[in-house]
Parts: structure tokens; sequence; C-alpha cells
């Protein structure tokens, strides 16, 4: 960089620590009923693991207070410590009961079932309540749109245990006698149901990635490694991962197999062979370790990158050509001398191509704009300047605000927007006094970091898009922020004509500079809302209204494929990490990874321009 989500507690989906599910474990989209990794336990390269496994852990609890008809306030505190301790900076396994309560949201209480994890390897008044519950009322509450309180209530009153009685029951129409269930309701629950089950283990891209790059990291410091890469669907950054290809170059692959296999998170051998291994980590995920000899290695990344449609299409154009393209090299087919094979570069010239970025290999035309030189320069995160939604402490953020300017500081931001919730967002007890006071503070910080570091400060608010398309203030006090960030959170059920209505009248709101997360979703565990989104496209072309392509990896909305409609709309967009404390402001690479998918310039994104042209975004809007 120029160096550069957590749900609100309102919303119907309760908030979750970065990258932890629904039950304990933060591998899986959905989420199976697991237990966590093993206590205490790190992964040599990645962040902060005993803080994912109690986050979880306690974001279970907080559930399982809620089936049990526990106590609300109970529960909410449990939440609120999971993504506490979810986005704490530091290894919390280190700390002590007193260093755990200096975490902001951690308690007495939460302290010392924190030190009971790491010292006995379970807390007791979990398991107690998980002896309570059958697994499979457990496993209810990860269906998108079921929550703690309706599974309990299908568990009492119909006897219901697994997602697939649950199935059985709404299609014999047997729910409809319950309060608060009716036809729509299960609609809804039989469309998580479907999500549930066609997402099987799949991971979010943040928890592949730090699998991945662990990984890589060991194997490249293998004696007679000479390079080391991922590939797959992750290298093209796809959203979820089923597993992790990794490709090395060696003469010899022994070594390498045989460090593979020894690495300490590594818990089954699936395969073994001198040229493919595969096995499967502590987190369920499988990983497939090949390796090729390093004049093969061009030819081997493009291949095992993929996708397999466009190594359809590379392979016809081969053909096309008299030449034979394989994971080994491109071959002249009738005499079966290599080409080329040492460089994607190479394989890709000869075929007449500019070398193809992974993000675009999905056979969604990069083959012919290849081919006509059209390809897009793509953004990247090198050409972002700022990041334009990020929440503090103020709210449900979990950092103060001095806190998150700094560490966007030390991520060379040319600016950086706070956006904390507005009033509308009832738990978060906004103000308008309290906002005003958020703004002296941020005006004067903006001097000295204008000053001394070169990055300006900008004043925003994240907007309640109300279910008539109403957001959070009057006019009037609107137009003291320097931008604001609107978003739906809560009525997702709105029919389609209603919530249509609902975000094209906020992009039509004068002092509405963003819509955020547009469609809603959260990755496998709640779908998009049913908007006519090209009117949507349409509308904020029309009224200069930039879209948000949220960084969260449980969100990564909008979609690469909502992107591609959007651009054909004229519409800008903003890769913003709406992030909730200081280690999620790293995401940005992922929601860079979607705009790219999405076919996205630096011209395209609004954050990736310089601060005065921002400005007269910000301030002139067409048809105004």
């Amino acid at each position: 960089m120029r160096r550069g989500s957590q749900d609100s507690p309102d919303e119907r989906t309760a908030p979750r620590p970065q990258g932890a599910d629904r039950r304990g474990s933060r591998r899986c989209v959905p989420v199976p009923v697991t237990t966590a990794c093993a206590p205490g336990r790190a992964y040599p390269g990645t962040v902060a693991r005993s803080n994912d496994e109690v986050a979880a852990l306690f974001a279970e609890y907080a559930d399982l207070i809620s089936i049990t008809g526990g106590d609300a306030f109970k529960a909410r505190a449990y939440e609120k410590a999971a993504r506490a301790i979810g986005g704490h900076h530091a290894e919390v396994s280190g700390l002590d009961a007193k260093g755990l309560q200096e975490i902001p949201g951690v308690g007495r209480s939460v302290a010392e079932k924190v030190v009971e994890y790491f010292r006995d390897g379970s807390v007791s008044a979990v398991e107690e309540l998980r002896a309570r519950i059958p697994a499979g009322v457990r496993r209810l509450t990860a269906v998108p749109g079921l929550g703690p309180k309706k599974a309990h209530a299908l568990y009492e009153e119909l006897g219901i245990a697994s997602v697939d009685e649950l199935a059985d029951a709404i299609h014999a129409e047997r729910l409809r006698d319950l309060k608060g269930f009716g036809p729509r309701t299960e609609e809804r629950i039989l469309h998580g149901i479907d999500l549930l089950r066609s997402a099987g283990d799949r991971v979010l891209i943040d928890v592949a990635m730090d699998t991945a790059e662990t990984i890589v990291g060991a194997l490249s410091g293998v004696t007679g490694c000479r390079r080391c890469a991922y590939a797959g669907s992750l290298r093209r950054v796809r959203e979820t991962i089923g597993d992790l290809d990794v490709l090395v170059a060696a003469e010899d692959s022994a070594p390498v197999m045989r460090a593979f296999t020894e690495l300490p998170y590594v818990t089954e051998v699936i395969a073994h062979g001198p040229t493919k291994t595969s096995v499967r980590t502590g987190e369920g995920l499988a990983v497939d370790l090949r390796v090729v000899r390093p004049e093969s290695w061009g030819a081997a990344l493009q291949y095992f990158t993929g996708s397999k449609a466009h190594n359809i299409r590379t392979r016809e154009l081969a053909v096309r050509q008299g030449l034979k393209l394989s994971e080994y090299g491109l071959f002249d087919a009738e005499s079966g001398e290599l080409v080329v094979s040492r460089t994607e570069e190479d394989v890709y010239a000869r075929l007449g191509l500019p070398w193809i970025p992974p993000t675009l290999r999905e056979d969604r035309g990069e083959i012919e704009a290849g081919l006509r030189g059209d390809l897009p320069v793509l953004v990247t995160e090198d050409d972002i300047r700022g990041d334009l939604h990020t929440h503090t402490d103020l709210t449900d953020g979990l950092a103060p605000l001095e806190e998150m300017v700094a560490a966007a500081a030390e991520r060379g931001y040319a600016y950086y927007a706070v956006t904390d919730h507005g009033p509308d967002m009832a738990m978060q007890r906004m103000t308008d006094e309290r906002m005003l006071a958020q703004r002296e503070r941020v005006r004067a910080l903006d001097g000295r970091y204008g000053r001394g570091r070169g990055m300006r400060l900008l004043h925003g608010a994240e907007l309640n898009i109300a279910p008539d398309g109403e957001v959070d203030w009057p006019a009037a006090f609107l137009a003291g922020f320097d931008l604001c960030v609107a978003s739906v959170h809560s009525h997702f059920e709105q029919d389609r004509e209603a919530l249509t209505r609902r975000i094209v009248r906020a992009c039509e709101n004068p002092y509405v500079h963003v819509i955020g997360h547009p469609t809603t979703r959260v990755i496998g565990r709640r779908p998009a809302v049913d908007a006519d989104l090209d009117a949507v496209f349409a509308a904020c072309a029309r009224t200069g209204t930039a879209l948000e392509i949220n960084a969260h990896p449980d969100r990564l909305d909008l979609r690469d494929e909502d992107i591609l409609r959007a651009r054909r709309h004229g519409v800008k967009f903003a890769v913003d990490s709406d992030a909730h404390a200081v280690p999620h402001l790293a995401n940005l690479r992922y929601g860079i990874g979607t705009a790219q998918r999405g076919w996205l310039t630096a011209d395209d994104v609004i954050n990736t321009w310089p601060l005065t042209r921002l400005r007269r975004f910000l301030r002139k809007r067409p048809g105004r």
C-alpha cells in the first residue's frame, strides 16, 4: 500500500469473532459441531490461534445460554468477550487472570474461564451446558436464519434434534402451529439448510490463507526447495476454499515430502508419494503437495492454479496451434519436443496471450480479452490510499480511536475514515453529543497526523438504512460528516420490492456516499437479501453513490459476480476493511482480491484516488 465484520450487535445474526464459526471451530463454513484445537496450541506463522479458540468457545457458550433460556445479558456479555478476545492483538494463552482483565470486555468471570481452558483443556460451565443439549440441536443453530431461541423451541415443542429432521418437519408443515413460524419462515429456513449442505467442509479464505502461508514458509526453508507457492482456488482468491494446493520446485522431492508430513499441524497423512502427498491439518483442512522439477515450474503453476474452465480454454488454444499443454510443459504435438515450461509468462506468451492474473482465470472472457490486448490493469493493494469504513470502541469496535488511527498510519495510508454507528443501532448507545465529541478528537488527531505523518483523517458514520430507506440523522446533522456509509442491518425479510426501494432511497440521500456491505450476506450464515440489484446499481450510477466491497472474510460483499454487473452500470466502488479491531485492517487484501475477480481497475475504486479527487467525489454528487 501507499503505505493501505463483524456484524453489529443489533443484527439478526449475532456477532462472531473474526474467523470463528458458531460451534467452536473457526474452520468451516457454515460450521459443523466440532471441538476446538488443542488448548493453547499455536501454529507457526499464524496470528493468535489461541485467541480464536477461546473466542469460538465463548461464542458457542453464548449460544448455549440462549438455547437453554438463560440470561440474555449473560449471553451478550460472552458474545462481547468472544469478540474482544478474537480481535486482541496478542496471544491470550500466556496471560494470567489480571492480564486478561485488561482486555476491554473481559471481566473476572470471563478471565477465570480463559485460565481454566488453558489449564484444563475445557471449561466446566461450557461442558455442563453442552451436556444438557443434544449435539443436533446445537447443529441447528448453524442453519442460516435459525437462531438459538428458535432451535430451542423446535426441540422442546417438536423434538427436532437434527437438520434432516428439521427439513422433514418443514416439508410436512409441522412448524406452522408454533409461535413465530410460518410459511415465509419455513422458506427462509429451507434456504438456510440448502446453504449449510452445499458449503460442506469449505473454509473461509482467511483460514485457508493462514494455513497456506504457514506451509509455504516452512517448506521454502527445506534444503533443495527451489520455489514454493500455493495454487488452486486460493491463488484465484475464491471466497471459500475446499482444499489447499501447494506446489514446490525441487530436483529431489524426498526431503520436501518428508518435511511436509512432519509439520506439527498435520494430523493425518492421507496419501504419500514421490510427486504428490495429501494430508489433513488439525483444523480439518485437506492439503495436497505436488513437487515438480524446476524446469516445469511455470506450466505446473498455471495448470494447478486453474480454474478447470480456464485450463480447458488454454488447452484448446494450444491444440489449434499444433501444441499440447499439460502440467509438465507446452509441447509440440507432433514431435513431443518441449517448447516452453519454465514460467507462466512463457506459457501464455507462446499461446499468444499476455500473462493473465490468477484472479481472472475463471473463463469469464479473459482469454478473449487477452487475445484482443484488452485485459484490464487490475487494482492492487499498493494502489489503496486509505480505508473508508472502520469502527472504534465508541460503538462495537474493540480498540480506541487512537489505536486504530496509529495502526492506519503504520500502513502508510494517505487518509483514513472513522465511521462508527449512528443512533438507530440502539444497542450502540450513540448520541449526538458522543458523536460530536468524537469529531473533536478526530480533528485533533488529524492535526497531528496530517502534519507529522502525511495521513489525513476523515470523520464519518455508518448509518443504518431503516425499513423505509431513511437514515439515522436529519440533513443538518449529516452535513457535518466528511463521508457517510449507509448499510442495511435488520429487517432482511422484507419483500423484493420493498428492499429494492429501501436501498435505492438511501442512494438518493445526498449525504450517503457509500452503500456498505450491499447485500448484507454473511458467508455460510446469512444469505443475501432479495433485492433487485440491477435497480440498485442503476441508482448508484445515477446518484454517484459508491458500492462497498466489504473485505471482511465473513462478508466479501459485494461478490465478484455482482461487481461485474455493477461495473457495467458505471458504478464506482470502495474497498473497505470494516475493521472492528486493529488486526482487521489487514483484511483489505481479501477485498482487493474480490475486486480483481470483478475486473476492477484502480480508477474504479474511490479509495485509490488522491484525497483531492476523493473530496470532490464526496462533495459533488451527480443528479443532485
